[in-house]
C-alpha cells in the first residue's frame, strides 16, 4: 500500500523521503523545528508542503516515538 503522506522514490532526490507531491525531503521540517523555527515559517519557505501535512509527519513521528497516547490518561 502507498504512503499517502511521504514519497520514497530513488527517481526523487535519490530516494530521501520527501512530503509527498513535492521535492521537499521531511527531515527538512525536522531540521526547521531543531533551530527554533516555527511551523509557519517552514510553510512560508516550502509552500509546496500543507500544514496539514507537516502536522500529519509530526503526529507519525510522535506515535513512532511514543506510541498512541490514549487521550483519557493524557
Amino acid at each position: 500500500m502507498p504512503d499517502e503522506l511521504i514519497d520514497r522514490n530513488p527517481d526523487i532526490l535519490g530516494g530521501t523521503p520527501v512530503f509527498s507531491g513535492t521535492r521537499v525531503p521531511v527531515r527538512i521540517l525536522m531540521e526547521h523545528l531543531e533551530a527554533g523555527d516555527r511551523l509557519d515559517e517552514f510553510l512560508e519557505d516550502y509552500p509546496t508542503v500543507t500544514r496539514g501535512q507537516a502536522i500529519a509527519v509530526l503526529e507519525r513521528a510522535k506515535v513512532m516515538l511514543m506510541g498512541k497516547v490514549d487521550e483519557a490518561t493524557a
